[in-house]
């Protein structure tokens, strides 16, 4: 894990195993935006266009907001505190 995550990038990053245990530590340590467990067409291709966001971490991204996700809108939003006194 430490070689996978030993790099600049972190767009995705895939990993195929039998055991469950071994999934959950790779699931809970690589350090990448878009990952995979045992995907059969590729183990580290981009994401499925309106079911997972798609972002990278480190220098694939910026922010680590995945476009298509929950963060996109917010990403375009500014907060803003209005008071009306009378």
């Amino acid at each position: 894990m430490r070689k996978a995550n030993d790099t600049t990038y972190g767009l995705t990053a895939g990993f195929f195993s039998e055991d469950d245990a071994e999934i959950k530590y790779f699931l809970d340590s690589i350090q990448a935006g878009t990952i995979y467990a045992n995907r059969a067409s590729g183990a580290t291709t981009g994401a499925w266009p309106g079911i997972q966001a798609f972002g990278g971490w480190k220098g694939s991204g910026m922010s680590g907001k995945g476009v298509g996700g929950l963060y996109t809108l917010p990403l375009y939003m500014h907060e803003q505190s209005q008071t009306v006194f009378r």
